[in-house]
């Protein structure tokens, strides 16, 4: 509940309207014991007093009543209404929706074709009809106004459960052989549950104004019991002479509708798992920088990352993706960064640049110099010139980092016109260039072409080609290989090393296959649990890989021609960087571990060029 209630007020407009609705509900809750006039009781001698004359706070109306009383009382009437009607709209639409859904076929058109029957009118005329049909009355306009709200629901949860009918938990209940009524109750409703909360804090408060415009034409609450509308209703005839007898139902029907609805946008983020996590945010251009502790000096390398660290901030949880990296690369050099899944090989390279997303993402020590220069430290206008001009990105993706709308020449031309003026002709005869430079045939045609046009393995290469738009100094390449297949992943690789030996790029290459690393890298460092556990030249470390966890990679690697033998399998999962092991945090995970292990942190110590995180290595470094 706290957790909900920290989304909740994260929303600055939610948190007023949740103050002002709960300010509203506690008078109307107060209402029965507060020290009022009776709100029936006409006095024509006081009709029209002004605010704050005989005792009269809001005045009076056309018929002597005191203002407040019936305005508290009103409002009472109109919210139990309000709600009452979301209440049974929610409950009949999304009974409706779950059936037609579920059972699909034959059962969800004739439903649904029910439904959009209902649709056909317009709604305000509809519950018109059904007041006319069943009487003025209070009662009435609950029911015309949950009605033509039932078809909302039912259509909005129709939509989640056809999703949720074909998923693989909902068959394996059928497998198990529960019956349909027990598959709806505890598989279906539990997840379209906070739909159907989302959807009533989302349109209750258009439920109270229509409840109020029935009321405001006499359809609704009737003499002498009265709501905002009929409040609103009778005072219409003195608008002109004297306008705050319907000035006050109409702020506190603007303030109701306002609040709830504010409060339920704050809801819908609240319960949405993606905005919950924060999936959905608006990132800030960079990520933000909280540095403490002392910043290391610079170096004579092109590129140095030094100890640097990258948590992520979730709640009260604090995740530590990157926990001390320090690495470096000269011109002409490729770096590999490898490991498995989750190791924070990605976010590293994505700090360096400081594209980590923030929030969540904080950089919280170390620093990344280009030329000598703090990256880190670096202001938004300065970082932009390195970004995408000296130290360009390759992303695992192609298809989701290009953009789907625009041609591939137009977006090569903008990674150019970004950093540098060039002619519009310039510019188009620069980007064919870069796709003949990345070996793309028929570039004049290919240029005009949307992502989708291409393969993945072109899509690819046009991302290569959007890094070399500016003749960077330094590539990051984050596993630009995953997604394709083998032979046009070699054909991705050996375009690199030809582009590192012909223009002498410094690359850092991230991924998780020992043999690309073999193929492209000079050196490569071994990450696990955000830190480096081994560092080195390539071919010592595939021939005598110190660390245990290293060599339990390579032992992974499938041999092509050498006979059968056991795929091997590091046992385990890597550990939740909230909650890191102490010591070395591969300890659980390996099979030479000791106690001395598992006591204090192990630094990374060796004979340059060769580094190893580990007190028991497999070889001598």
């Amino acid at each position: 509940m706290n957790r909900f209630l920290k989304l909740l007020f994260r929303n600055r407009l939610a948190a007023m309207g949740f103050v002002v609705l709960g300010l509203i509900l506690l008078a109307v809750i107060l209402t029965p014991i507060l020290p009022l006039q009776d709100p029936y009781t006409t006095e024509l001698g006081a009709r029209f007093k002004g605010p704050f004359e005989d005792g009269h706070i809001l005045g009076t109306d056309h018929l002597g009543r005191d203002q407040l009383s019936r305005l508290l009382w009103g409002t009472q009437l109109s919210l139990m209404v309000g709600f009452a009607a979301a209440l049974m709209a929610a409950a009949i639409g999304s009974t409706i929706g779950v059936i037609a859904g579920y059972f699909g076929g034959r059962v969800d058109n004739v439903i649904m074709r029910a439904v959009d029957i209902v649709m056909a009118f317009p709604y305000i005329l509809l519950a018109l009809a059904i007041v006319a049909a069943l009487g003025p009355g209070l009662l009435n306009a609950l029911i015309a106004i949950a009605a033509v709200n039932v078809p909302f629901f039912a259509r909005n949860i129709r939509g989640i459960v056809v999703t949720l009918a074909g998923r693989e938990f909902v068959d394996a209940a059928r497998l198990s052989g529960m019956s349909n009524t027990r598959i709806i109750i505890t598989e279906i409703v539990p997840n379209v549950l906070p739909v159907i909360v989302i959807a009533m804090s989302t349109t209750i408060g258009w439920m109270i104004l229509e409840t109020a415009g029935l009321s405001f034409l006499g359809l609704g609450s009737q003499p002498p019991q009265a709501d905002l509308g009929s409040m609103l209703g009778e005072a219409r005839a003195a608008l002109i002479t004297h306008p705050f007898t319907s000035v006050v139902p109409g702020v506190m029907i603007f303030l109701i509708v306002m609040s709830i609805n504010l409060l339920g946008d704050g809801v819908r983020d609240a319960l949405d798992p993606r905005l919950k996590s924060g999936a959905l945010s608006r990132p800030l251009p960079v990520t933000t920088v909280k540095r403490d502790g002392p910043i290391p000096a610079e170096t004579d390398d092109l590129l140095a990352v030094q100890d640097l660290h990258t948590q992520f901030h979730a709640g009260n949880r604090v995740f530590r993706a990157v926990g001390g990296v320090s690495l470096s690369v000269r011109p002409g050099e490729c770096l590999g960064v490898i490991g498995e899944s989750g190791s924070g090989k990605s976010v590293t390279a994505l700090s360096i640049t400081r594209l980590v997303a923030s929030p969540p993402g904080i950089i919280t020590g170390g620093a990344v110099r280009f030329q000598g220069r703090d990256m880190i430290g670096a202001s938004y206008e300065d970082l932009r010139q390195i970004r995408g001009d000296k130290v360009a990105y390759i992303f695992q993706d192609p298809l989701s980092t290009l953009h789907p709308l625009y041609r591939i020449g137009e977006q090569l031309a903008e990674a150019i016109r970004v950093h540098h003026k060039v002619g519009k002709e310039d510019l188009r005869q620069r980007a064919i260039a870069l796709l003949k430079d990345v070996r793309i045939p028929n570039a004049e045609s290919r240029i005009d072409t949307y992502p989708h046009e291409m393969s993945g393995g072109m899509r690819q290469r046009v991302g290569i080609a959007m890094a070399l738009a500016n003749e960077p100094e330094v590539i990051i390449a984050d596993e630009p290989t995953t997604a394709l297949d083998v032979t046009v992943q070699a054909q991705i690789l050996a375009l690199l090393n030809d582009l590192r030996q012909e223009k002498g790029l410094a690359i850092v290459f991230i991924t998780h296959d020992f043999g690309v690393v073999a193929q492209l890298c000079d050196r490569v460092a071994v990450m696990y649990a955000g830190r480096i556990v081994e560092t080195g030249p390539t071919g010592q470390i595939l021939d005598t890989p110190a660390h245990p966890y290293t060599k339990r990679l390579i032992a992974c690697v499938p041999e092509l021609g050498q006979g059968k033998r056991v795929l091997a399998a590091i046992p385990g999962l890597p550990p939740v960087v909230d909650d890191l092991p102490p010591g070395c945090a591969f300890a659980p995970r390996c099979d030479k571990a000791q106690p001395a292990c598992s006591e204090r942190d192990i630094p990374l110590a060796g004979q340059a060029p060769r580094a190893v995180r580990c007190i028991y290595p497999e070889e001598a470094v």
